[in-house]
């Protein structure tokens, strides 16, 4: 695996980004160059990279919520890979591009990938992806050390170390020492003097009460129109973090993930470099093929040799039957008011128990909210009228028929003009749902306490935890525009 370029950033929500670290490799770049043939995009300036990734990870800090390439429900992520979409001087696409952030630094990376001009690998066939998260992790240890801060001097002197520690560890653009996947990684022989020797990416010795801690978090988004002409969107994606705190120099660790008897089989799974090995079989189940039943549904097995620091052990998406909570919104104009009609249903399957559940209304290019005559079924409606926002608060639990309403009328007839939007003129609104279900997922993974398996000298604590959260989770108006 080569690198083609390396870039660390500084930044906080946008404000004030800058690249602190940034080198090219000449030599992987013309044999990028090779490879590509006439479908060659070049590494852009540093500026102009900076831009695009802060937008594509959401931080560019632009008054501009929606990026079509990056926002729009029609385009599938693959994370951590990357697209940069390239406008001057040549249009083009950068992928994969690599990053990982931790508080305000991010590290990113641009392997160069060993493929015909044109294709694009599974994400779980490419070695080069699996082994350049591994440096980046690396990388990013070297920089964090424990005790140090990002803005203090020891930032800075590791930075300014750094050009002659990539001449030791990735000389012309090629890191060392990388393991293969699909490779046991064996524990290291002990030595003559009976000590086992330590990996060079584990930093230092956990010493304390041996405690694993699961978490497995799914974020669902949704796109719903109401409309027959436009069909209804949604996907889940789902993350499982680890921290182990456990004794050894290279502990051992199992977790297995579970799924009901009816529930679809995970897709697109990616793995932590930390992971020792893994069923091939896991690994091709992906979301842009047709799946004909015959896909391994379970249980997953991971062992792995955790690090010190909290980690992703495993990501995947979920294809589910129908989104967690159905809505109906509808809008009429009369004369200067405006009819409201708004239904959601939260699906039999999902737990009826929300962490917080809330709906937000805005009303863009209009006047200022004058009366405001609106009833809901359930919880609690705060008006903003200086913001032309209704929120609904939902509260913790739907009713017993699952079902909640909002009716009324609103005028806008106050002193000045509301906030405007380009995309939301005429009928043309929406709502934006917010919940968290704590002890749930929509896909039904799961980790049993009592499958996680530990290979240490100490009986540890064990913590499972899994959650349901949206994120762009929109409702349109369906009302003829």
């Amino acid at each position: 695996m080569s690198l083609r370029a390396l870039w660390i950033i500084s930044h906080e929500k946008g404000e004030h980004a800058s690249i602190r670290f940034s080198r090219r490799f000449a030599t992987v770049e013309l044999r990028a160059k090779r490879l590509s043939g006439s479908s060659y995009v070049a590494v852009p300036e540093d500026d102009c990279f900076l831009q695009l990734l802060l937008t594509e990870l959401g931080l560019s800090g632009s008054k501009q919520a929606f990026v079509a390439q990056r926002d729009d429900c029609l385009y599938r992520p693959r994370s951590p890979a990357l697209e940069l979409h390239i406008t001057a001087p040549v249009k083009g696409t950068l992928w994969p591009v690599l990053a990982i952030s931790q508080a305000h630094l991010t590290l990113a990376c641009l392997p160069l990938v060993d493929a015909s001009p044109g294709q694009r690998p599974p994400l779980s066939s490419l070695l080069s992806e699996s082994q350049g998260l591994s440096f980046l992790a690396g990388l990013q240890t070297f920089l964090l050390a424990p005790g140090s801060k990002q803005d203090g001097e020891g930032l800075v002197s590791r930075l300014a170390l750094l050009p002659s520690v990539l001449l030791q560890v990735c000389p012309l653009g090629t890191p060392l020492e990388l393991p293969l996947t699909g490779t046991l990684a064996m524990p290291s022989p002990i030595t003559s003097a009976g000590i086992q020797k330590q990996p060079a990416w584990r930093t230092g010795l956990y010493r304390g009460r041996a405690v694993v801690n699961v978490s497995v978090v799914e974020t669902v988004r949704s796109m719903q129109y109401g409309n027959r002409s436009r069909q209804d969107l949604w996907d889940v994606y789902g993350t499982v973090a680890c921290k182990c705190e456990v004794e050894g120099v290279l502990p051992n660790v199992t977790v297995t993930l579970s799924l009901p008897p009816n529930g679809s089989p995970l897709q697109d799974i990616l793995v932590h470099p930390c992971v020792t090995s893994l069923d091939s079989s896991v690994l091709t189940a992906s979301s842009v093929e047709h799946w004909d039943g015959s896909a391994f549904s379970g249980p997953y097995k991971f062992p792995f040799s955790p690090p010190l620091e909290p980690f992703i052990l495993c990501s995947y998406t979920s294809q589910v039957p129908v989104p967690p909570i159905l809505g109906s919104y509808q809008l009429k104009e009369e004369e200067s008011q405006l009819h409201v009609s708004v239904v959601l249903k939260l699906h039999e399957s999902v737990k009826n128990s929300f962490e917080y559940c809330d709906a937000h209304l805005p009303f863009y290019n209009r006047d200022q909210m004058g009366v405001v005559e609106v009833k809901v079924s359930s919880g609690q409606l705060d008006v903003s009228k200086e913001k032309n926002l209704l929120v609904w608060a939902l509260g913790q639990k739907f009713p017993k028929t699952r079902e909640v309403t909002m009716e009324g009328k609103i005028l806008f007839s106050g002193p000045e003009p509301g906030p405007s939007e380009p995309l939301c003129t005429g009928l043309t609104a929406y709502i934006k749902l917010y919940f968290k279900v704590p002890d749930t997922t929509l896909s039904g993974c799961s980790v049993d306490q009592h499958s996680v398996q530990v290979y240490s000298s100490a009986k540890p604590r064990i913590v499972t935890s899994r959650e349901l959260h949206s994120k762009d989770y929109w409702i349109w108006n369906s009302t003829d525009v």
